[in-house]
């Protein structure tokens, strides 16, 4: 191995045990439409702005993974942050545990969003979004979203994914 690739190698092994370090809400970003339905637990998510003519949040999503085809086509996605006790939900969506029937959605309640895009009917929030940019950078895709309606549960807490496993918040 050439030095520059034991560099790399080096380099992303620690970018990635660096940002493992760092706690993320856990979502499911989820489309249907023309091009078929799916879904996955992603903790890329953020919001971009609150102004403008909508309000914008952005996904990354696996370049190589089933869904971004589907979210390109459907131009829809919703981002919806899970619950503390849904974990069991992240693990089908992430496909580390086998989906009922080998359906993802068998496993939720959904109820279709103003956009077309599924939303979890139990989830903390759900944002309900239109494509409106996409971008590839390195392995994934920047998916940014305008933002058509949020739904939001009357009570709750966040389940969080940090140090490799999921995490729970703690008020101090």
């Amino acid at each position: 191995m050439t030095d520059a690739i034991q560099e790399h190698a080096h380099l992303r092994d620690a970018f990635v045990d660096g940002m493992s370090r760092a706690a993320s809400a856990v979502t499911i970003v989820a489309t249907d439409g023309p091009a078929g339905r799916a879904g996955v637990t992603v903790s890329a998510m953020t919001s971009v702005s609150a102004d403008g003519d909508d309000p914008t949040m952005l996904t990354c999503l696996n370049a190589n993974g089933s869904v971004l085809p589907l979210v390109l086509a459907n131009g829809c996605f919703s981002i919806n942050l899970l619950q503390s006790d849904q974990s069991a939900i992240s693990d089908i969506f992430s496909s580390r545990s086998p989906a009922p029937g080998g359906d993802k959605f068998a496993a939720v309640e959904i109820f279709t969003a103003k956009t077309g895009a599924p939303c979890l009917t139990n989830a903390l929030v759900s944002f309900d979004c239109k494509l409106i940019s996409a971008e590839r950078i390195g392995t994934h895709h920047i998916c940014i979203g305008a933002v058509k309606a949020v739904h939001v549960a009357p009570q709750g807490e966040p389940l969080l994914y940090g140090m490799r496993r999921y995490l729970r918040a703690v008020a101090q």
